[in-house]
């Protein structure tokens, strides 16, 4: 099974794949959730969480993580980490596009 790539807007927010084994490492054979992020969030989540959060699997590691979903890492931060990236695509996207969205 290929990636699966959430969008919001035409815009993708989240991507989730398993990395394959000759992926280079540290992503070799991982099963990652790719979310856009805050940069200043992202050091943190990287401290807290070595190994766990990684910069974005082909994508920016500026502003993009990849978090291993075999990982010991909270549900709570997972989601929160979702919603976090749909709410920054969002933002992005131009306010027409919002309101249809959001229907209004």
């Amino acid at each position: 099974m290929g990636p699966l790539v959430y969008w919001v807007g035409g815009r993708q927010f989240a991507c989730e794949l398993t990395a394959s084994p000759d992926a280079k490492p540290p992503y070799a054979g991982r099963h990652l959730l790719s979310l856009k992020c805050d940069p200043d969030r992202i050091l943190e989540l990287r401290a807290e969480h070595p190994g766990a959060v990684l910069p974005g699997y082909y994508s920016d590691g500026r502003t993009w993580v990849s978090v291993d979903l075999d990982a010991d890492l909270p549900e709570e931060l997972a989601l929160g980490l979702c919603d976090m990236s749909y709410d920054l695509v969002f933002a992005k996207l131009p306010k027409r596009v919002q309101r249809e969205i959001a229907g209004g």
